[in-house]
């Protein structure tokens, strides 16, 4: 059968709308406001005239161009092109401002390619025992999982003070996310009777505010992105840095797993990796500041959710997230019923399309390190044209989700606001962690404790909780411990003496 749909996937209409999803999903994700769902959505209709496996060909291509091509205006402009980029754009834009974009753009191309390739292999070889595994998960276990993502908000703080403002970072971000409906009683909370927030604040507008608004704002009065510009004629001989094997391996492995869980998204899988790398890496004091190892754990997490997510998809019809959920879309109006059937009547159609998540990773490949000298050089472009053009952009990116003029108003006031918390050193990573992972705890936690009939219990009596509950022990362990050797380092202040 793997041969049949080799030759399947080989025809040249097949290759060409493998390379045409891949190219146009680059370029969608590098684009803020359009994401991988907007993009696989809109190709629904377009399917309808083409074959099913063509039409599938080209929906995996763009979402595996889409989650790598949000990374480059992440890296070069802090302008998260997916909401996964969020955690790139932590690293990848400090990397710019030092003059290494294309070095950032080469790590980001190299650990997606990777991450994507990893996961596709899992999805390929063992999707329906994974799938049964992402079936164990319960409501319990998605708060710890959510408790895990919040645990990387001690990580991202650097001392003591640092630390009480990423807390304070992510407690907004939790009660930004208490906005609109509550999700078990169904009353509305601080909506303000605008019908727009009933659903709550629409996350990529604020994600817009908050990372590419506010450092427009904060560009204003420079000349360029770049302090000194003569360092980009040095990108095409930056080497690869060395170690950066295990970040991207571990992103790769942990970006799978949360892809298989079904509702999570690459956005946590892509923090989830940046903290867990973090807590590895031996040069911790560079995270924030521009450092590879968090770009690498990032891309190599976002982009191994990719395979992960279609595990439960194509076996169970779960969708493991929202894109998922549109090509799960695809492959119904096509007749392709998700689950056994698929891998017998429809084998070969399916497994064309699982190989082809291998060439569209090889496409996007070769376009990233082709053309990432040519990317870099966006961050020479002057100020002057630069402000105006991403502010249109990411106004319509606001604007487009949702079709809500409250959505651009969200959307500057969390820019202005970012302004003020990035100057007076509270974390914006912090408090987008809090925004995301917010709704999931709650839901998690109340659906969890109707479950158990208001028993804290069921939150440590099975095995999975079990092992979140370590996972989130050995999180905390390295920031406190690296909190008292701190504390006890600190030399004591000298009380001068008063004479009588």
């Amino acid at each position: 059968m793997i041969v049949e749909s080799l030759y399947a996937l080989m025809a040249p209409f097949s290759l060409l709308a493998v390379v045409i999803g891949t190219v146009s999903g680059v370029l969608v994700g590098g684009m803020p406001g359009l994401t991988a769902t907007m993009a696989v959505a809109l190709l629904i209709p377009v399917t309808f005239a083409l074959e099913p496996l063509t039409g599938l060909l080209l929906m995996g291509g763009v979402y595996c161009g889409a989650m790598y091509g949000g990374s480059i205006p992440a890296i070069l402009l802090r302008t998260p092109g997916t909401p996964a980029a969020v955690a790139t754009a932590l690293e990848g834009y400090p990397m710019t401002q030092k003059g290494q974009g294309g070095l950032a753009l080469k790590v980001s191309v190299i650990a997606s390619f990777v991450g994507g390739t990893f996961s596709a292999l899992v999805l390929l070889l063992v999707a329906p025992i994974l799938a049964k595994f992402a079936l164990t998960f319960g409501p319990p276990e998605y708060f710890l999982l959510a408790l895990v993502g919040l645990a990387g908000i001690v990580s991202m703080a650097d001392d003591g003070s640092s630390l009480i403002k990423a807390l304070i970072s992510g407690l907004i971000g939790l009660i930004l996310a208490v906005v609109g409906t509550d999700p078990m009683s169904g009353m509305l909370r601080y909506t303000l009777n605008i019908p727009d927030l009933f659903d709550g604040i629409a996350f990529m507008p604020a994600l817009i505010g908050l990372f590419s608004i506010s450092q427009m704002l904060e560009l204003t009065g420079t000349g360029s992105i770049v302090a000194d510009t003569s360092v980009i004629t040095q990108i095409k001989r930056e080497p690869m840095p060395k170690g950066l094997g295990k970040f991207i391996g571990t992103g790769s492995l942990v970006g799978t797993i949360v892809g298989i869980l079904p509702g999570e998204g690459a956005t946590i899988a892509a923090f989830l990796s940046y903290n867990v790398a973090r807590q590895r890496s031996k040069n911790k004091d560079l995270f924030g500041k521009g450092n590879p190892e968090g770009i690498a754990a990032a891309e190599a997490g976002n982009n191994g959710c990719v395979g992960g997510s279609l595990i439960p998809t194509l076996t169970l019809g779960i969708p493991g997230n929202s894109v998922a959920a549109a090509l799960l879309g695809g492959l119904l109006v096509h007749g392709l019923i998700p689950g056994p059937e698929l891998f017998t009547k429809h084998g070969v159609m399916t497994y064309a399309f699982i190989l082809s998540l291998f060439l569209a990773n090889i496409v996007f490949l070769m376009t990233g390190l082709f053309m990432a000298p040519y990317f870099a050089r966006i961050s020479l472009t002057p100020t002057s044209l630069l402000i105006p053009v991403v502010c249109l952009f990411s106004v319509l990116g606001s604007y487009a989700m949702n079709n809500s003029i409250l959505d651009i108003s969200v959307a500057l006031i969390c820019g202005i606001a970012a302004v003020f918390l990035h100057k007076t050193g509270f974390s914006l990573g912090a408090l987008i962690l809090g925004l995301i992972l917010g709704p999931i705890a709650e839901t998690g936690f109340a659906q969890a404790l109707i479950m158990g009939h208001g028993s804290y219990s069921i939150f440590f009596n099975r095995p999975q909780s079990l092992s979140l509950w370590f996972i989130i022990f050995l999180l905390l362990i390295p920031p406190v411990y690296q909190s008292i050797k701190r504390y006890r380092s600190r030399p004591e202040t000298e009380v001068p003496c008063t004479e009588t």
